[in-house]
């Protein structure tokens, strides 16, 4: 960003600002924003790649169980995957449909940040929502399998109980702050940088 500046601070001096030199600089501009898209791509394809491998293990290692908690939590889990690997790939045609031409640039990253930012509230809300539902659905199979008459008892023992709550306060906040980090290191970045130089093209 300062180099930019400094670069408009000496070109402002200079005759013929107005007409050359500021198309070099939305030529700059342009190649920065497509070099951030292509990294937002590559993230994208990440998550959808390692979604489908995802998706093969479990549906392979599915098929080896006969029932139980454990079989129909992984079907639950693969309808999850399955969802979001479409959410993965819209998200890709999003990418694709950026065009960083001159005359189009800062309508087209106006609207591309929208967009992303819709994404990002989507992916975060919809974690929100489905971490602490495959909680509750693993202990609801679990139950299902041992009976729920044996499910209970195991909480009328108070250490238990207490040692079942401080694990899953943990466990829950673990996997929350992980995604926080996943997501900013994935997208997050990418998207600031593109809002800063959404910036400069407004100043």
């Amino acid at each position: 960003m300062e180099e930019l500046d400094d670069l408009k601070s000496i070109w402002k001096q200079q005759s013929g600002f107005e007409s050359k030199n500021e198309a070099e600089i939305i030529e700059m501009l342009s190649k920065r924003s497509n070099t951030l898209i292509y990294k937002l791509k590559r993230s994208v394809w990440f998550e959808l790649i390692f979604t489908i491998a995802c998706m093969f293990v479990l549906g392979t290692y599915s098929v080896t169980l006969k029932g139980g908690a454990l079989m129909w939590t992984i079907l639950s889990l693969l309808v999850l995957l399955l969802s979001f690997t479409l959410y993965y790939i819209k998200k890709i045609i999003l990418l694709n449909q950026y065009d960083a031409g001159h005359e189009n640039l800062k309508n087209n990253l106006n609207h591309l940040l929208m967009r992303l930012d819709a994404y990002m509230k989507f992916y975060k809300r919809s974690y929100s929502i489905l971490y602490p539902l495959f909680f509750a659905l693993g202990l609801l199979f679990g139950a299902l399998e041992s009976g729920f008459d044996r499910f209970i008892e195991k909480f009328e023992k108070p250490m238990y109980t207490i040692s079942f709550i401080i694990l899953s306060v943990v466990f829950m906040a673990g996997v929350y702050k992980i995604t926080d980090w996943y997501l900013k290191k994935l997208y997050g970045n990418h998207i600031e940088k593109l809002r800063s130089l959404q910036q400069e093209l407004l100043g």
